[in-house]
């Protein structure tokens, strides 16, 4: 039996921030994760502000070996419809690879990884837990994304209304291609769907270009997808895709209703916890702060004031919800239609979070 202070399932940015402040304070802690790092996850790869402030790195040592696109403007639009350019003169963002980004966090958290080790049997031991009759632990976090082993042990019914699914890809481009794609480098182009459930976007990020979209609304997703790269190529955005690659993955917003987080032991950060922006769907800032503050208070015994404490950084919780259709088509060719609105609410304050306030709820996405 192999034993720790902390078992941590999954090693994302949730689990490695975990591991990071624990491990800090002398605490030996253990990952165990599915996948073997480096190991990639579907995801658009791009990193907010306060991201920055969360990972034990600057941003410019770790993109003298790794991908880091800085970001100084955005197209920002509708499928189908108008798209504005917002300029913001200096880098507000960077686009990574997650492959390479997961990899140096959970390498610098200073915690003990295993790979390659599914959890399928969670049992309560004689002083703590026992994951797969071979790793014990007083306390096991829950890192491993929507479909954490950890998460469907503690319980509860999932807020089915506040589930994003999406589909991505992200290919290198050949010469040809790149010459052909009119995405820059520095400028990520996002579109809206039309009733607000979703939206699309295409960053390029040095020879790599990533293309998605995701929807709250799980129906027709494929068709989504269809037609938002048809209206890429209408709009000469992109020439061509791979067929091959592509990738679905599913997360839960924080505008949802949420099961416990604690119990005996056990606490959920980042996507197991349901915690991504409500109208960004952006997942790796919340992972960061979730998985920092749940490695604060297991080690200072106040497990008991951990989602009080997410609640003070992220707001409340709420039920989604969405406009109707007629609405949200009025809304959404207004996102766009006034420039200053396009920038200071939907960028700064939906995608930027530069307010420095609990992430809003936005009729996109929720």
């Amino acid at each position: 039996m192999e034993r720790a202070d902390v078992l941590i399932v999954g090693g994302g940015p949730a689990g490695s921030a975990c591991a990071t402040a624990l491990a800090s304070e002398g605490c030996d802690v253990l990952v165990l994760d599915a996948a073997r790092f480096p190991r990639d996850k579907p995801c658009a790869g791009w990193i907010t502000p306060g991201v920055l402030d969360e990972i034990p790195f600057s941003i410019e040592s770790y993109g003298k070996r790794h991908v880091a696109q800085p970001i100084e403007r955005f197209r920002l639009g509708r499928i189908e419809g108008k798209d504005v350019e917002i300029d913001y003169g200096t880098p507000v963002s960077y686009g990574i690879r997650r492959c390479e980004f997961d990899t140096e966090l959970l390498r610098r958290s200073g915690a003990r990884v295993q790979g390659g080790v599914r959890v399928e049997k969670i049992e309560k031991g004689q002083g703590g837990w026992i994951l797969n009759d071979a790793f014990a632990a007083p306390v096991v976090v829950g890192a491993g994304g929507n479909f954490c082993p950890i998460a469907r042990h503690l319980g509860g019914a999932p807020d089915e209304t506040a589930l994003v699914v999406a589909r991505e890809i992200e290919f290198a481009m050949s010469d040809d291609v790149a010459a052909a794609c009119a995405v820059e480098e520095e400028r990520p182009e996002l579109y809206f769907c039309p009733d607000l459930r979703g939206y699309g976007w295409c960053f390029r990020k040095k020879n790599f270009l990533n293309i998605g979209l995701g929807r709250i609304d799980h129906r027709h997703l494929s068709q989504h997808v269809e037609a938002f790269l048809s209206f890429l190529k209408r709009r000469q955005r992109i020439r061509s895709v791979p067929e091959a690659g592509w990738r679905g993955h599913a997360y839960r917003v924080h505008s949802g209703r949420s099961g416990p987080l604690t119990a005996d032991g056990i606490v959920l950060v980042g996507d197991s916890a349901g915690l991504a922006a409500p109208a960004s769907g952006e997942g790796i800032l919340p992972a960061l702060v979730s998985g920092r503050i749940a490695g604060q208070s297991i080690y200072d015994g106040r497990l008991w004031d951990y989602e009080a404490r997410l609640t003070r950084r992220f707001g409340p919780r709420g039920s989604g919800f969405h406009l109707p259709g007629g609405i949200a088509g009025l809304v959404s060719a207004a996102l766009v239609a006034i420039p200053g609105f396009a920038r200071h609410l939907v960028m700064d304050r939906w995608f930027l979070h530069r307010s420095g306030s609990p992430l809003p709820v936005s009729p996109a996405l929720v």
